[in-house]
């Protein structure tokens, strides 16, 4: 048995790192070493980049989760040889020459959704006005206002990008669907999983889940290490590499 102690996360697109904070501080505590990828969001293969930076960084087994946008660079940056599991947070999940973009379109956006139309510099940003109720409803209005103002530079080109070899078709597969998601709609998260054989549970969280319940998400997280380990699947992650 190889116990998993190694845990990276991935932010989506319009929030960053720091809102792994409260997933970090719990892990952390738990014994296990966090790592926190900042995405560029210029492209799907720089942010892919960026994330096989820190995976090789590890001494072993690493877990890897992406939020959002997140779960499409975890897609194209998980066939890594570091990692031995893969967690989606209500996170974009394509296949191989898919991009997020075809499943943002499966299904028609809800009210509430504020992802705006590239701007005349190619960039995406979450509009003001919706951004806590299509975002994050389930934090103060405070907190959300923060968000929205220390949102990133999204490029458009990261959306239609498609995944060159999809890593959830040979590595163990986890996720957990936002059941109050009015950014990527519930139906679509459980349409790409479900097509996966994804292993899920479902919270009744905003699409900033990781933020508004860290302690769930991390407890998640956490279990998934341990089954891994509990299945010795180690060797035969490497194999399939």
């Amino acid at each position: 048995m190889t116990a998993i102690k190694n845990i990276v996360l991935v932010h989506g697109a319009f929030s960053d790192g720091s809102g792994y904070r409260g997933i970090y501080d719990i892990l952390t505590s738990q014994g296990f070493n966090v790592t926190i990828v900042q995405n560029p969001l210029t492209s799907l293969q720089n942010d892919a980049t960026a994330t096989t930076v820190v995976l090789d960084n590890q001494d072993g087994p690493t877990i890897l989760a992406g939020h959002s946008w997140g779960g499409a660079v975890i897609t194209e940056a998980g066939n890594h040889p570091n990692v031995a599991g893969l967690v989606y947070i209500a996170a974009f999940q394509p296949d191989t020459a898919e991009s997020a973009l075809q499943w943002f379109r499966s299904a028609p956006p809800a009210p509430e959704n504020g992802i705006q139309p590239p701007n005349e510099k190619g960039i995406v940003y979450y509009a003001k006005e919706t951004f806590h109720a299509g975002f994050c409803a389930d934090i103060p209005k405070a907190d959300a206002d923060f968000l929205y103002a220390s949102q990133g530079a999204f490029y458009a080109q990261c959306f239609v990008t498609p995944i060159t070899a999809a890593a959830w078709r040979h590595k163990p597969t986890y996720g957990i669907i936002a059941t109050e998601d009015k950014s990527i709609l519930p139906d679509i998260q459980r349409n790409m999983y479900t097509r996966s054989n994804t292993k899920t549970i479902e919270l009744k969280a905003s699409h900033a889940l990781h933020i508004s319940q860290p302690q769930a998400v991390a407890d998640y997280i956490s279990t998934v290490a341990g089954e891994l380990a509990g299945k010795n699947i180690w060797g035969d992650v490497n194999a399939l590499c």
